[in-house]
């Protein structure tokens, strides 16, 4: 309520309200000045308002006191009970976990005033999921309730909490929420094998390396604490098989590493080991974290191929070995109970020449040809053994036969030696090292031997040292050598081998004279260099031959700068600007031609040209017909001849060049029009030319020409 001491209680005082909610939310009685609310109040919307208040004069409208300003405050009430605004909450704690693990802190919000009042205070407390959780009223901690909860028996947990605020009384507005908990795995189970014993069956004939068998042990738990790890405990057959883990099954593969053989052995018992790979400490006193089981393998008797005693043959013969003989043997045995004979064949599929032969029973091979090792050193074949009570059970071994080498072929000089001797060479210096090549297999040890020929060791130019290490020297004996003389020597050298019988060859070297300087580098070895002057040096020499390259280049310029005048004066004249005519090398076809050029604007200006394409150059592109208009009657040859030039100028396809057009115009006016034959439409012998008497006296003489040629026409009848 709003007093004012001027208020006298008459009527003459008004009371003003403005401010936060004047007029929608408060309104004032302007005559007691009692303040009224007209809607309802929250708090949690809006806590106070600011109001102020005046009281004015009624007659004059004039504030009787200043302007006072109040605060109106709203006092909470618990009408907002507790939310979870993160709810609902999803959680996981370990199994196995102690009594008070930590699980999750949940939080309710109340809108109320904490300050006034409870209404703000909340408790919490487990309306679902006692006995295995508890919740701290104040803080809303949850935590395990029991101890050794077992996820392989319940992994998932639904808890229901609640919230209440005037501190959990009688009356007080509650909100609730879900928590969704799951037990997460530990490593609290060891694997366990499901029988003692397990009876498999594999075949002799299995590959090694194949999987002959599957076993398992089961472990409850998840993820990583069930990888199961799968050992063979050393014992009986261990040493036959190996066994792996499948990652996605957790099974133990049994694997061959070795073949089986029912002959040999029949039956396996070894045992296998599970455990896992990742163990937890806390649970060691359990007890040990693996499991075993007893694995018997029974082997199965299957019909089995051949088997050679050997898994490759390695046998030699000499080269030219006659035909027939035999070389060597392959032996293949059948292994089963009811034991069959063999029968043995070369597998012409991977060796197309039949150079040996085998004998089917025996298995001896002989040669099939004559053999040379220079041609084929090795061959390398397969034999298949197959059994004769069941050919379709086929065994393969490779054959390997070395062509053993017989000294059919002498030894050579290993390259073409390119050698010279120095015109100042002195006895006793070595010219060129020589080594030697045979085409026979040489065995280790083998040496060759050089020496002179018998008819060369009578010539005493050179000699041959043998190094005894299958190398020689090729030495001068005798000081100097003259080219003018002798340029080419030529010297046969022997070369002989070791093997039996000796084989030995002739090998004819070519030395050639050079010209060297006082330490032996070789200047020239060209023949034409002898019979050069001998005062003249080299220097000399190719200053000579620069002067004479020097003048044959002055001369053929000199001889390229006078054509190429001639040819740009030429040129000139043909392209002076004054004479730009069109010259045409070809003599025209006369009046018969009607196709090199239309000259019927030079005999008549009335005649008009369609669209005509020039004849002298190549049109690029085509043009529209252009109408050229008809020149007037009357006109005369400046009119005419200007026409014609603006025709040229507008012309887009004209060349862009000068050139000159002649229009021969004979005029118009002439009683006689045109003397032109070209465009008659009969000919001579068709014209009748007596009209021309009629013309007057200018005509008199054509008249009388062409008179007497009609007259004169022997083919004419009369």
């Amino acid at each position: 309520k709003l007093h004012s001491d001027l208020d006298k209680g008459v009527g003459t005082v008004k009371y003003t309200l403005s401010g936060d909610g004047a007029g929608t939310v408060f309104t004032i009685d302007e005559t007691t000045g009692d303040i009224h609310a007209i809607r309802s109040l929250d708090r949690e919307e809006k806590p106070f308002y600011t109001l102020r208040a005046q009281a004015v004069d009624v007659d004059t409208k004039k504030p009787l006191e200043p302007e006072s300003e109040f605060i109106i405050k709203v006092q909470d009430i618990n009408d907002n009970e507790p939310k979870f605004l993160d709810g609902p909450y999803v959680a996981s704690v370990p199994e196995m976990s102690p009594v008070g693990a930590y699980v999750l802190q949940v939080k309710a919000t109340d809108a109320d005033d904490p300050t006034y009042g409870n209404s703000a205070r909340v408790v919490y407390s487990i309306l679902q999921g006692q006995p295995y959780f508890s919740i701290d009223p104040k803080t809303g901690v949850i935590r395990t309730a029991l101890p050794n909860m077992d996820r392989e028996v319940k992994e998932q947990y639904q808890v229901l909490i609640q919230a209440k605020d005037m501190g959990g009384q009688l009356g007080g507005l509650a909100g609730t929420t879900t928590v969704n908990i799951t037990l997460t795995d530990v490593n609290d189970n060891p694997p366990r094998f499901p029988k003692s014993i397990f009876h498999l069956k594999v075949p002799e004939s299995s590959h090694v390396g194949s999987a002959i068998g599957r076993i398992r042990a089961v472990d409850p738990d998840f993820g990583k604490n069930a990888a199961i790890e799968y050992n063979i405990v050393p014992g009986d057959g261990g040493n036959l098989f190996e066994i792996t883990t499948d990652e996605n099954t957790q099974e133990g593969v049994i694997k061959l590493k070795k073949p089986l053989d029912f002959e040999t052995k029949k039956a396996y018992t070894f045992k296998v080991e599970a455990s896992n790979l990742h163990l937890d400490h806390r649970f060691h006193s359990v007890g040990p974290f693996k499991d075993t089981a007893t694995v018997k393998i029974n082997v199965l008797d299957m019909d089995e191929p051949p088997v050679f005693s050997k898994p490759v043959y390695t046998m030699e013969v000499y080269e030219d070995t006659p035909v027939g003989t035999i070389i060597g043997a392959v032996t293949a045995q059948d292994l089963d109970a009811g034991s069959s004979s063999v029968r043995y064949f070369i597998d012409w599929k991977n060796d197309g020449n039949s150079y040996f032969t085998i004998d089917a029973t025996e298995g001896t091979i002989a040669t099939n040809e004559l053999l040379d090792r220079e041609s084929t050193a090795q061959y390398n074949f397969s034999i298949i053994a197959s059994k004769v009570s069941n050919p379709l059970l086929t065994s393969k071994v490779n054959v390997i036969i070395n062509v053993l080498d017989v000294n059919e072929f002498p030894p050579e000089i290993s390259v073409p030696y390119e050698t010279s001797v120095c015109e100042n060479a002195k006895p006793g210096q070595v010219i060129q090292t020589i080594t030697a090549v045979d085409k026979d297999l040489s065995p280790a040890g083998q040496r060759f031997s050089f020496r002179l020929s018998p008819e060369a060791s009578n010539k005493p130019n050179f000699t041959v040292h043998d190094y005894r290490n299958n190398t020689a020297g090729i030495e001068t004996r005798r000081h100097g050598y003259s080219r003018r003389q002798q340029e080419l020597h030529l010297l046969p050298v022997v070369i002989e081998d070791s093997s039996y019988p000796v084989q030995s060859s002739t090998n004819t070297m070519t030395i050639r004279v050079c010209r060297c300087d006082a330490d032996g580098t070789i200047l020239s070895c060209n023949v034409e260099a002898i019979f050069l002057p001998v005062g003249l040096s080299t220097g000399a020499l190719i200053a000579i031959l620069l002067c004479v390259v020097i003048l044959l280049v002055i001369v053929v310029l000199y001889v390229a700068l006078r054509r190429q005048k001639k040819k740009d004066t030429l040129m000139t004249s043909k392209e002076d600007i004054r004479d730009n005519v069109i010259h045409y090398d070809d003599e025209g076809g006369g009046e018969e031609d009607t196709q090199a050029f239309d000259i019927g604007a030079l005999r008549n200006p009335k005649v008009i040209e369609d669209n005509k394409i020039r004849r002298d150059i190549k049109p690029d592109t085509l043009r529209f017909p252009r109408q050229r208009p008809s020149a007037e009657d009357n006109t005369d040859i400046r009119d005419f001849i200007n026409q014609r030039l603006h025709e040229n100028d507008v012309d887009p396809a004209a060349p862009p060049y000068d050139s000159l057009a002649t229009y021969a115009y004979e005029g118009n006016g002439s009683v006689a029009e045109s003397l032109s034959s070209i465009d008659s439409l009969t000919t001579e012998a068709d014209q009748d030319y007596d009209y021309l008497s009629d013309w007057g006296p200018r005509f008199k003489i054509l008249a009388d020409m062409f008179g007497e040629e009609e007259s004169y026409n022997p083919d004419k009848v009369t």
